[in-house]
């Protein structure tokens, strides 16, 4: 009578391959995404060994359509996108970019947004003696607007601007500014005042007028050409703040001129006395 050897036809599955495990003949492991069977008993020799191992299937390749993705993406930022033949990869772009559609039968690409106003900085301030604005000022642009909000002093003082030249704020007598109150709602009624000044820096609110910076004060600016040498600075403004007399709401509206040929390289605001707190944001128009 034959006799048959039942280990034969029997397949012993043992899992992912472990080198620290006795295998014997027909245990199957699975190493690399293949399987294996143990032809010769072993331990700690990897089943690509064919001495003791052999393949009885094989890894397929990772991701789709044939393409290997871990050799298609190659660098951290890649990613994967398909044209007219198959998977490509498309490398990151630079820094601020964005991901741009060429639109049907097109393949996708980085891109820079383009727009006609952008916000160039944001600052916020907390209890600050002062906030500045540097070097925003390019080329790009030769008209900015500054929107402040939630802007607080400290001492309920009003709010004041310094131009910075080279880094360095200008505290001189090159500064020439008007405002004017059309309305101030309090218990003295209706204000309708402009006065020129010369002064040190440019004055936001003005608290002979009752505007000052007890509660939240917002501020709109417009600043033009700040970096032509060739013709002086000029400013437009908007402070909208708590009276100082009744805690009610007043306006004020100005506008300054800075005499002087120097670029600007940035914005300084101030308190008239104590600390300011509040958020300034740039923006650049074209």
């Amino acid at each position: 009578m034959a006799t048959i050897n039942l280990g034969s036809i029997k397949f012993k599955w043992k899992g992912t391959y472990n080198g620290a495990t006795a295998y014997t003949v027909d245990d199957v492991v699975e190493y690399n995404g293949s399987s294996y069977i143990c032809i010769l008993a072993s331990t700690g020799n990897l089943p690509t060994n064919a001495t003791y191992f052999e393949q009885m299937s094989s890894a397929g390749t990772n991701g789709t359509d044939g393409t290997d993705l871990t050799t298609t993406l190659t660098t951290q930022g890649d990613i994967v996108y398909r044209d007219a033949s198959g998977l490509q990869r498309l490398g990151a772009g630079t820094n601020g970019q964005v991901l741009q559609t060429g639109g049907t039968g097109a393949n996708p690409s980085w891109g820079t947004v383009s727009s006609d106003y952008v916000k160039l900085a944001t600052v916020t301030a907390s209890g600050a003696s002062s906030v500045s604005l540097q070097n925003y000022f390019t080329s790009d642009y030769d008209y900015y607007e500054l929107v402040g909000t939630n802007i607080i002093s400290s001492s309920n003082s009003n709010l004041r601007c310094r131009v910075e030249v080279g880094g360095t704020q200008d505290g001189g007598s090159s500064y020439d500014w008007a405002f004017v109150v059309p309305y101030r709602n309090s218990s003295a009624g209706a204000t309708d005042t402009t006065t020129a000044w010369q002064d040190n820096d440019v004055r936001m609110c003005y608290n002979s007028y009752g505007t000052t910076l007890a509660n939240a004060g917002q501020l709109t600016m417009q600043i033009f050409n700040p970096l032509n040498t060739s013709i002086y600075k000029m400013f437009n403004y908007q402070m909208r703040a708590s009276d100082g007399i009744t805690q009610e709401i007043g306006t004020t509206y100005g506008g300054a001129r800075y005499r002087s040929l120097d670029a600007l390289s940035g914005l300084l605001f101030f308190s008239n006395a104590g600390n300011i707190s509040g958020t300034f944001k740039l923006y650049g128009v074209k």
